[in-house]
């Protein structure tokens, strides 16, 4: 099926992972994120090893190991998650090559750059902690 906005399994990976480490009272592993998520343990553990170097995790190793977040969930921001994975989110813009757009406008009536703001303003007031709540 497809959708208007296409968020990628990494990202969702890494939100959701985030979100369940955040609610968590203990460290959290790739097998509990991949039961909660019913993704692979594969994708779940290379998306979080991304996260612990951008310096939003902590993974200590080992049978009792686990993640935990590595600063308070009011001080992560759902875009800094998404922008650690998938790069900057820039507002949307018409491609420059579009000879329909160029001479009539935008035929999409400037919606795409309407709902990539919005987005982007969604991720960047919503903490984890907003979600957790």
């Amino acid at each position: 099926m497809n959708k208007i906005l296409n968020i990628s399994e990494a990202v969702t990976i890494a939100i959701h992972g985030m979100v369940s480490i955040a609610a968590s009272s203990d460290r959290m592993n790739v097998g509990m994120l991949a039961m909660h998520t019913k993704f692979s343990r594969n994708h779940i553990a290379k998306v979080l090893n991304q996260l612990v170097k951008h310096g939003f995790l902590l993974s200590e190793r080992g049978p009792t190991g686990g993640f935990n977040l590595a600063r308070e969930a009011d001080r992560i921001s759902l875009l800094e998650i998404y922008e650690s994975i998938e790069g900057s989110l820039d507002p949307a813009v018409c491609d420059p090559r579009c000879d329909l757009c160029l001479a009539h406008g935008c035929v999409f009536g400037g919606l795409s750059h309407k709902f990539q703001r919005e987005f982007r303003d969604y991720l960047r007031n919503t903490t984890l902690r907003d979600i957790i709540k």
